[in-house]
């Protein structure tokens, strides 16, 4: 990892979820290759807006199956979110001592070039997959991801996992996924585990990343014994349960875990507040009082007398499902099939102010995987086929976080990024310049919105916005990151360890928008911008908007340009 980058390999990269959360994370996380290849399709739809947002710099449109492993850059962190499948061994490859799986089960590609890569295998992996990963298949539970760690720890690699559900930690999804996090032995996040269960528990990338607390009586621990061959025939046969808990780690064969159970106190993010005005809504997404009564039938309850095969009868039922769904909650989970106009027993129905009945439009999927508004928009891309492109993404609000965890734990410092992961890619040169030419310039209106309960009794800090940065803190923009004057130069009788809140304060104007304060740390100017080459020390706060003032409020500052007071001062009609 030389010149502090570290390269990035993108595989199933879909429409660069991935690549979206690191580069939020860091900047110094920079895709190198990535390849993204849907199989039997002839339009590769994700292909074509990874291109168009990122470029074809370094993307591969081909089946992975058929790429050499010498044909892919060296790289320092290989990611993914691999497809589920059954992983099950087939047979042993002699000639290379390694394993191969069944045909097409894209885990033994990565398996393939990990082991190809030899002493230039990455230091680091992170995966995504499905959360019953650990519980499957039902006839052997948790073998499939026995066979992925105990090839993993082969191979040299640590590996810790959580089963991460986005909306427990107030992202607008209920997607829970499993997040697979590995690094060479000899790497310099694996020298820092000291303890298995305190890396778990507290200290660990994503323990610091997603702060969780133990469930009682969940403890496992044991070694996964006998060649990948052995695992694959004999791992926990005959028994009900999976060994595995949804956090854990690996060393050696040796699994500790636990069942995790989320703590966060954050704002949180809901599906209403995603919605963009319903004015801007096209017709054609509104569901016609002729159409409504078959959505509700697919939402109910129902009971249905079914034939089998074999001519036997049987009862199929199922229960009832919110109709329509509810806004002040994270949206279910998205899946494949939301697009289209048909009525469907899983995909959104939401209902407007005037009372009518719609389905969700594309942007506001891409939200609710906290995607750049319109990052899926495409003049060869249908609105079915992006709605399919987002069932099959992940939030990238997950990877940003455990992007920034893996950082610090590689260079003992706090990421900084000039790509937050709301900010829209739009590749230069495009592909084609005259290729977006017949689109209208797409709608935005609202900000997401997020549900909290303001404190008027904790600290709040008023800063001084300099005239070269006041156009940066006036962008309606989610996150921000605001830098001090030099440390000496900050009132010593403010105690940054009791501050919640910040506004900055626009000269001639005063305050009007309210921050939660995310993140206080010291930092320096040259972090973000090196060409100032200053790197004296200031206090740097990161933050995310909450809600302003109906108009900008003035006050007065002290000779430092700061103000410490209550939030109940400014916001008295909130106490």
């Amino acid at each position: 990892m030389s010149n502090k980058k570290i390269k990035v390999v993108e595989l199933f990269a879909g429409v660069g979820g991935f690549r979206i959360g690191l580069e939020g994370a860091s900047d110094v996380y920079e895709t190198v290759w990535n390849n993204q290849w849907e199989p039997s399709t002839q339009h590769q739809d994700a292909s074509i807006v990874y291109q168009a947002r990122f470029g074809s710099k370094g993307h591969c449109n081909k089946d992975i199956n058929t790429i050499p492993t010498a044909d892919i850059p060296d790289h320092d962190l290989l990611v993914g979110g691999f497809p589920c499948q059954d992983y099950s061994v087939a047979a042993t490859l002699s000639r290379s001592g390694g394993i191969e799986g069944k045909k097409g089960v894209l885990w033994w590609q990565i398996y393939r070039i990990l082991n190809e890569k030899e002493d230039k295998r990455p230091k680091f992996i992170f995966f995504e997959n499905v959360d019953r990963l650990l519980n499957s298949p039902a006839t052997q539970r948790g073998r499939d991801f026995a066979i992925i760690l105990a090839s993993l720890a082969d191979l040299g690699y640590v590996v810790e996992w959580r089963v991460i559900n986005a909306a427990d930690y107030g992202m607008p999804q209920r997607r829970r996924r499993t997040y697979i996090v590995g690094y060479q032995k000899d790497s310099v996040v694996a020298q820092k585990i000291e303890k298995m269960e305190d890396w778990v528990e507290f200290d660990g990338v994503t323990a610091k990343a997603f702060p969780f607390k133990v469930k009682p009586k969940t403890l496992s621990e044991f070694d996964i014994e006998g060649t990948i061959q052995e695992v694959s025939a004999g791992f926990n046969k005959g028994k009900k349960e999976t060994p595995f808990g949804n956090a854990g780690l690996m060393m050696d064969r040796h699994v500790y875990s636990v069942d995790a159970e989320a703590v966060y106190d954050g704002p949180r993010q809901t599906l209403g507040g995603n919605l963009i005005d319903e004015e801007l809504v096209p017709e054609e997404f509104f569901i016609s009082d002729e159409d409504l009564p078959r959505w509700q039938y697919e939402k109910g309850a129902k009971k249905i007398e079914r034939v089998s095969k074999e001519g036997f009868k049987y009862m199929f039922s199922e229960g009832g499902m919110s109709f329509p769904d509810s806004l002040d909650q994270p949206s279910r989970t998205i899946i494949t099939g939301e697009g289209g106009a048909s009525a469907s027993r899983f995909k959104h129905v939401v209902q407007t102010k005037s009372g009518r009945y719609r389905r969700l439009l594309p942007i506001e999927l891409e939200r609710m995987n906290m995607f750049p508004d319109n990052h899926t928009l495409h003049p060869q891309v249908s609105d079915g086929r992006r709605a399919f492109l987002m069932g099959n993404a992940l939030v990238c609000g997950i990877v940003e976080q455990i992007g920034k965890s893996l950082y610090q734990f590689i260079y003992d410092e706090a990421p900084v990024s000039s790509r937050p992961i709301f900010t829209a890619r739009d590749s230069k040169p495009m592909l084609d310049l005259g290729l977006f030419a017949d689109e209208e310039k797409p709608l935005v209106v609202n900000r997401p919105k997020k549900q909290y309960t303001l404190d008027p009794t904790k600290h709040l800090l008023i800063g001084l916005v300099k005239k070269d940065n006041e156009e940066y803190f006036l962008k309606e923009e989610p996150t921000k990151v605001y830098y001090t004057g030099k440390t000496k130069t900050f009132p010593s009788t403010v105690a940054v360890n009791k501050l919640y809140y910040f506004m900055p304060y626009i000269k001639e104007k005063g305050v009007r928008d309210l921050y939660l304060i995310r993140v206080a740390r010291i930092g320096n100017k040259a972090e973000i911008h090196p060409e100032t080459k200053d790197t004296e020390p200031r206090l740097v706060f990161e933050l995310e908007y909450l809600e302003s003032l109906p108009e900008y409020q003035m006050l007065s500052l002290n000779r430092y340009w700061f103000k410490d007071t209550f939030l109940g001062r400014i916001f008295k009609e909130k106490e």
